[in-house]
């Protein structure tokens, strides 16, 4: 499964180093609030529906970030934009600690979305553009299975940190920390360089005067609203499940911090394997089939997960598929939309597609919030997660297979 590996040109592995690890403190940074809302609920009086608001407005703001990266990096190349988000993100992280009230965290929060968003829609494009065909979705798939990485890094510095400090200072640490990955913008500016397609494509879209505008014409206008709307069940099922889980976890199941660690590290292990098997599939099988495939075991296993009667030991099994499929669903969707865009717009189309797609996905955690006022909170995670995936199947039955395909200069 890993052999492509050692195929890799010395441009080709640097550029996978430095994509995975910008998604894996992405996903460290993005995780972190998803661990202390109990917290913050018991400390400032927030609702659960006020919980669900802040982490939607980073989600919406992460939507605009992914555009306006996306975009730029068309106009001022991929590794300038990847090290701006990375700052970007990582500094509002930190600031985040410092808040006070709902208020103010639900800014600081929102500021941070705007970078969130911006490194995934550059750091895709990029790997996906220096990434030879034959290889392309296992590469972009590897990289998405930082966030396994990342996540799991948070949910380990949740129980150290909850485990060893108060609670009031805890969160805060948590927070604070989030600013150490700033410091892999070091490693960028040494070892990376712009994809070669991008840098002829960009010269020929000058002359030309292409606009990043052109996704919404006549041509590109139905792949870019499938693009979005397939995102948009993508995310709005992971965050549906993932934002809440915790949550679920301590104040629904009864579980200890400890406990809740342990089912956490259970899930996010299946996340790890998950993202690398459907990497390989995608290559394998094809995009399409691999995308019917854990879009529907996602939806049924988040069904069961949520709103079946089960033990908690049975719980603990599960949650290895659980994390497997929810989160294997976005292995291949960065070479996807690499492929289905042209060269000249491909920041400001997969940009857009994404972050659109997790604008819409972020009202799923204010949803789950607000419904869990009149139903169990399980109840409402699950019904949202299975809508979620539905629409992911119909959006993929209607786009073309794309596996292969090699990038042109300028199409």
């Amino acid at each position: 499964m890993f052999a492509w590996i050692r195929e890799l040109t010395g441009q080709e592995r640097k550029t996978l180093i430095a994509t995975y690890g910008g998604w894996s403190v992405d996903a460290f940074d993005f995780m972190i609030y998803t661990f202390v809302i109990p917290t913050l609920i018991a400390a400032w009086g927030m609702t659960k529906g006020e919980a669900g608001m802040i982490a939607t407005s980073a989600l919406l703001m992460s939507a605009l970030g992914g555009w306006m990266a996306g975009a730029l990096s068309d106009r001022f190349g991929r590794v300038r934009m990847l090290q701006i988000t990375i700052a970007w993100f990582a500094f509002f992280t930190f600031l985040c600690g410092f808040t006070g009230s709902f208020t103010e965290l639900l800014i600081v929060r929102s500021l941070q979305g705007l970078g969130f968003g911006g490194e995934w829609a550059v750091g895709s494009v990029m790997i996906g553009e220096i990434i030879r065909a034959e290889h392309r979705g296992k590469a972009v798939g590897t990289v998405q299975s930082g966030w396994a990485l990342g996540w799991g890094g948070a949910a380990v510095m949740f129980t150290v940190f909850f485990t060893l400090l108060p609670e009031d200072m805890a969160w805060r640490a948590l927070f604070w920390i989030g600013l150490a990955p700033a410091l892999l913008i070091f490693y960028i500016r040494r070892h990376v360089k712009d994809p070669e397609v991008f840098s002829a494509t960009r010269k020929e879209a000058a002359r030309q005067g292409a606009s990043f505008l052109e996704i919404f014409s006549p041509r590109l206008l139905r792949t870019t609203l499938l693009t979005s709307l397939m995102a948009a069940g993508m995310q709005g099922g992971y965050y549906a499940v993932t934002t809440w889980l915790p949550t679920y976890l301590k104040t629904v199941r009864g579980l200890s911090v400890i406990n809740t660690g342990a089912y956490l590290v259970v899930i996010i292990a299946g996340a790890l394997a998950g993202y690398l098997v459907a990497a390989w599939l995608s290559d394998r099988i094809g995009r399409r089939s691999t995308f019917f495939l854990f879009a529907l075991c996602s939806a049924l296993i988040a069904v069961i997960y949520t709103l079946v009667p089960i033990s908690n030991a049975t719980m603990l099994v599960l949650g290895f598929p659980l994390g497997f499929f929810v989160s294997g669903n976005f292995s291949g969707i960065g070479a996807f939309f690499t492929e289905l865009f042209p060269s000249r717009v491909r920041g400001s189309g997969q940009g857009f597609a994404y972050n659109f797609g997790r604008g819409i996905g972020a009202l799923f955690p204010a949803l789950v919030g607000f419904m869990s006022a009149t139903m169990p909170l399980g109840a409402a995670i699950g019904l949202f997660a299975g809508i979620a995936y539905v629409v992911v199947i119909i959006a993929v039955a209607l786009l073309p297979e794309t596996r292969g395909k090699q990038l042109a200069v300028y199409d």
